[in-house]
């Protein structure tokens, strides 16, 4: 059994906030380094994502982090991407309590930033970019800053910020606390550990691959002109799904085909403003989209539970590319699908990358209808099964005792196909049926235009705050619209009825 928080000695006033959470046990990486970060250790852990990492180094820093002066915060926090960091502020944000704590990032206005760091903030959770930029206009200032924790670390590598995260890590105190986080600890990570921690304990939680050995594998051959329509069926039969591309504009493209195919989907990569990306990943946890369509930079920062599908549409780039992608499902303890498109010419390449992460998986033509069996398959290992469909807000679970049931086939759903009933963010659009009956190449100002969209709204029981505003249009557009014919009419019979009255 696990250990509880109390149990480990974090604070009462944080074990209260999880409780209300209903989170109270500890998890595997949460239990083997509190003890040694609440006591001021440098701490070096290896632990796959989803492993309950954010409250691994969250609550040692709620509980000891000393009160900061303006735009000079005592706690750092470095992070690969937007989302991660926005995600990271949330997450300690449920229990810090009087501890400040701002979240700095690329992608949006400085303004925000600026007034919060000049109120001052305890806890800075940061993207490397932004934050040197805040450096240089003298916004911010890191020599107070006496604990750092590096958050996925072996991505920031990857990313090319390790020169980045060396100049800030010269610029806090020397005699900080060094935490750090990283699905591997070779390499680049190696050399951080060894030029910037002292003496650190190190805590290696799970297999290396873990995200490998909890998931289904599946490879489709398939043409590179099928690959959109296998891929809507394959979404339809199991979500929700993200959908793995290489480029932006092949993000986009892809999800107006899954668009056309009645496949809901948001894309999140690059070439979109932040609060483009924000909203479509909230839609996507919120199970108002069936797939998010991402590329891989932008996907480094999505951490979202419950994802029962992962789509290899473009191949990845190596076979860490792969593992990373596929860890965007099978998380914290539950199962998930990872679906590889192989065409004819990228066998011999998927082949090598098979044997290099140790997977021996035939490659079999597209089968939604195995895919979907595929899900409904229990875990060898968890004794588990996934609801493919199942997309709406799922209450959280004790960390402790994650349940073994399958998720509730009786929760409502927001698929639009393959005969389930749809939710009410369906049911506010008009149906594919009025869109079409929209007579074509007509003005909506037109008589004929108005005659048969006033029939289609009083013959059809639309709900929903777009369909009034449909409505009131259209009677706008009968009494009082350009037509000058009709609103003479329109008056004269007004005037009858006041005389006749």
């Amino acid at each position: 059994m696990s250990p509880t928080f109390a149990q480990l000695g974090v604070p009462e006033a944080i074990c209260d906030a999880l409780a209300k959470r209903g989170i109270t046990e500890a998890f595997e990486i949460q239990a083997a380094t509190l003890a040694d970060t609440m006591s001021n250790r440098d701490v070096c852990g290896r632990a796959p994502t989803g492993s309950g990492k954010t409250l691994a180094f969250g609550i040692p820093l709620v509980a000891g982090v000393k009160p900061a002066e303006p735009k000079r915060p005592r706690a750092l926090v470095l992070a690969p991407t937007r989302e991660l960091a926005e995600q990271i502020t949330h997450e300690i944000a449920t229990f810090s309590g009087p501890v400040r704590i701002h979240s700095v990032y690329g992608g949006v206005g400085y303004e925000g930033q600026i007034k919060a760091l000049r109120r001052g903030v305890e806890i800075l959770v940061a993207c490397p970019g932004r934050l040197e930029d805040l450096i240089a206009s003298r916004h911010v200032d890191l020599s107070n800053v006496d604990k750092v924790v590096l958050d996925e670390a072996d991505r920031m590598a990857d990313m090319g910020f390790m020169p980045a995260v060396r100049r800030i890590l010269d610029q806090t105190s020397p005699k900080r606390q060094t935490v750090l986080f990283s699905a591997t600890l070779d390499g680049d990570i190696a050399k951080l550990t060894r030029d910037y921690q002292t003496d650190p304990v190190r805590h290696e939680v799970g297999e290396e691959t873990p995200d490998i050995t909890s998931a289904h594998h599946a490879f489709w051959k398939v043409d590179k002109s099928d690959r959109a329509g296998v891929t809507s069926h394959a979404v339809n039969a199991v979500w929700p799904a993200i959908i793995f591309c290489r480029t932006r504009h092949g993000s986009d493209r892809l999800a107006k085909q899954l668009g056309r195919d009645g496949v809901k989907a948001e894309t999140i990569h690059g070439g979109r403003s932040q609060r483009q990306r924000s909203r479509a990943l909230n839609d996507f946890a919120k199970g108002r989209v069936q797939a998010l369509v991402a590329t891989d930079v932008a996907a480094r920062g999505i951490h979202v539970d419950g994802v029962a599908l992962v789509v290899h549409y473009d191949p990845p780039e190596d076979h860490k590319a792969y593992v990373h992608r596929s860890g965007r499902t099978a998380r914290a303890g539950e199962s998930g699908i990872v679906l590889s498109l192989v065409q004819s010419d990228q066998v011999r390449d998927t082949n090598k990358m098979q044997r290099k992460i140790g997977l021996n998986v035939d490659f079999t033509e597209p089968d939604s209808a195995g895919l979907r069996a595929l899900a409904l398959k229990p875990n060898p290992e968890l004794n588990q099964t996934i609801d493919p469909g199942s997309t709406t807000d799922r209450p959280e679970r004790s960390r402790g005792q994650r349940s073994n049931q399958s998720r509730s086939s009786s929760r409502p759903r927001t698929r639009a196909t393959g005969g389930r009933s749809r939710s009410r963010d369906d049911r506010r659009k008009p149906s594919s049926k009025s869109r079409e009956g929209a007579p074509k190449g007509r003005k909506p100002g037109s008589r004929s235009s108005t005659s048969k969209s006033s029939k289609a709204v009083a013959g059809k029981s639309r709900s929903g705050p777009k369909a009034r505003h449909s409505a009131q249009q259209t009677t706008k557009g009968n009494n009082g619209g350009p037509n000058r014919k009709a609103r003479r009419a329109h008056l004269q019979t007004k005037a009858g009825e006041r005389r006749s009255a």
